[in-house]
């Protein structure tokens, strides 16, 4: 009986994924990324209006997107998607937890929040205009970058039910939110991504690239590396989006050269 086109996709797909694991060309790697940014699509929507940029959510799934097809085992049996949406997905909520601060807000940000609200009601009247950050700080006595952070907090996201479930592609079996929570990549210093690394690295500056190594090689968060490097952790968060942006421009490039 001769093969559905579906199956032979799959079959075509699955020798791809075999190739590079066994050769590693850069070529073909990038190939395989570019065929599944269908799935950074999907995945990087079903979270957008949750507080976080659309641009920034796709961006962060692109790079996880990335670590998959690097991490791949296709000896053990698995379809790529089902590998692949976990890692992406822990990428994402691994961003959010960063960036959402959904879980908790430190008590000083709340009630800074509140006199920000406040100030937000006062100063139109006495400015007759709407008010700058510094109007604001200057107002209620706060650092500029302390009136930044707290208004940052306030962008929570809405926690979604870990029984929601999802599905990747067509044909595959629906896999549970909780099945796709991400863990602390313990290997992340292994990912052999060497071009597009070497080559975004090239962009950053000597604090983008110390945040970059504190980050993302050693699993730090957010807070923990600016408690190290003595600043806010609005600005790591800042930085790190730059970082994200830089990589980005690698990967476009990348899809470009290929097209």
């Amino acid at each position: 009986m001769a093969k559905s086109k579906k199956q032979g996709k799959k079959d075509s797909d699955n020798d791809k994924f075999m190739e590079y694991y066994k050769t590693r060309d850069k070529k073909l790697r990038d190939k395989l990324i570019e065929e599944n940014m269908y799935i950074v699509d999907i995945l990087s929507n079903k979270y957008l209006g949750k507080g976080i940029e659309k641009d920034d959510l796709y961006q962060v799934a692109s790079l996880g997107l990335i670590y998959a097809v690097e991490r791949f085992d296709p000896t053990k049996g698995f379809a790529f998607s089902s590998f692949a949406t976990p890692t992406i997905m822990g990428e994402i909520k691994r961003y959010f937890r960063d960036k959402g601060w959904v879980i908790k807000v430190p008590r000083r940000v709340q009630n800074l929040y509140k006199k920000i609200n406040n100030a937000k009601k006062v100063l139109p009247q006495e400015l007759q205009r709407t008010p700058t950050v510094r109007d604001i700080a200057d107002y209620l006595g706060e650092d500029e970058e302390d009136i930044l952070e707290a208004m940052e907090a306030s962008k929570v996201y809405s926690p979604q039910s870990l029984d929601m479930k999802y599905q990747v592609q067509k044909g595959e079996n629906s896999v549970d939110l909780s099945d796709m929570v991400g863990e602390e990549d313990k290997n992340f210093d292994s990912v052999e991504l060497q071009d597009i690394i070497e080559k975004s690295k090239e962009r950053l500056n000597d604090l983008e690239k110390e945040i970059l190594q504190l980050r993302y090689y050693e699993g730090r968060t957010q807070v923990d590396i600016a408690n190290t490097l003595s600043i806010s952790q609005m600005t790591v968060s800042r930085i790190e989006k730059k970082i994200i942006q830089k990589f980005s421009i690698e990967i476009e490039k990348m899809k470009e050269d290929h097209q």
